[in-house]
């Protein structure tokens, strides 16, 4: 089985960690976030991953020259520009030539959602486009989905205002799909699958859903990146070749290969990315330090600070919710 995995945007929500790489290739607990999420593919059943690339396509082939992730073969389908979701879609599968049922998800989304079930509901209903579901208590921020009993779907309503969304079971975007779902997305247009495949679909009676009340995070922000981290680890990891003081306190978090906590400091509900120093006496609560950046001692980050790549805090500065831009 065939599944094409967008991983062509800019990041932008998770900035300044993704002016340097793609946020898919940002490590999430012992591994790229694209290798849980190909990973996970191939776990069931997937056999070619189409990544469908679009922004720092070189970081994907440098990674994996030998074009498999996570025991799962590699396609590269390099957007000649930005093409939105539908488009993006349609120009991966047809890149890789894809002729039958194929799953689609968005390369943020780590998640357990079982594909089986997704494809017994498509495959039974004869559907164009199957979508997983998952309840939410605010769904304004995603595509909102009304379905019948059977699970055909009758209404999808992209961001809704929150008093005005007509349930809350939004679509976690993961899909499977008839490569005719998106005829009508001519080769090389710009076009949404949200906003204007789905709605197509919904009227012509051939797009369903399954609901499924499990575990799916998209990390494609600050919160969500760490909520991640902590789900994956169970609460908190430290790499073999971390270096941790015996006087230091680390809880909940995640210290990552050749980062190092000096005497006296504390890193509570955070993420310190490979090669991130905290100097002797500083403070880390709930905030992200990215690659080979120095916290200087007596430093206090907390609230989603994100510091970037090589990023030098001084001795004693105080830092809450702010991005720090990397140093190159």
């Amino acid at each position: 089985m065939d599944a094409v995995v967008l991983v062509g945007g800019f990041g932008t929500r998770l900035r300044p960690l993704t002016l340097t790489r793609p946020k898919q290739m940002l490590p999430v607990v012992d591994r790229p976030m694209i290798e849980h999420v190909v990973g996970s593919l191939g776990q069931q059943g997937v056999t070619r991953a189409v990544l469908s690339l679009g922004y720092r396509p070189d970081a994907f082939e440098a990674a994996y020259p030998q074009r498999r992730c996570a025991g799962v073969e590699l396609i590269y389908a390099v957007e000649p520009e930005p093409l939105d979701t539908a488009g993006a879609i349609g120009f991966a599968a047809r890149k890789a030539d894809v002729q039958d049922t194929f799953i689609a998800v968005n390369g943020d989304v780590i998640n357990r959602f079982p594909l089986l079930d997704l494809l017994a509901t498509h495959r039974r209903a004869n559907a164009q486009a199957t979508i997983a579901l998952a309840p939410v208590a605010d769904p304004s921020r995603y595509g909102v989905v009304v379905c019948d009993s059977d699970g055909r779907v009758r209404a999808f309503v992209e961001k809704p205002p929150a008093d005005q969304a007509p349930s809350n079971q939004i679509s976690v975007g993961i899909y499977a799909l008839e490569p005719s779902a998106l005829d009508s997305v001519p080769q090389g247009a710009r076009a949404s699958i949200e906003r204007e495949v789905f709605p197509r679909l919904v009227g012509q009676g051939g797009m369903y859903a399954v609901s499924w009340d499990g575990f799916w995070v998209d990390a494609g922000t600050p919160e969500a990146y760490l909520e991640v981290q902590l789900a994956l680890s169970d609460g908190g990891w430290v790499h073999p070749r971390a270096v941790i003081e015996t006087d230091a306190f680390v809880s909940g978090s995640i210290v990552m290969k050749g980062a190092e906590v000096a005497s006296g400091a504390s890193v509570t509900d955070s993420a310190l990315l490979p090669d991130a120093t905290v100097g002797r006496g500083a403070t880390v609560r709930r905030s992200i330090v990215g690659f080979g950046a120095k916290i200087g001692a007596g430093a206090r980050l907390s609230d989603l600070t994100v510091v970037g790549d090589n990023a030098v805090i001084p001795p004693a500065a105080v830092l809450s919710g702010e991005p720090v831009p990397g140093a190159g």
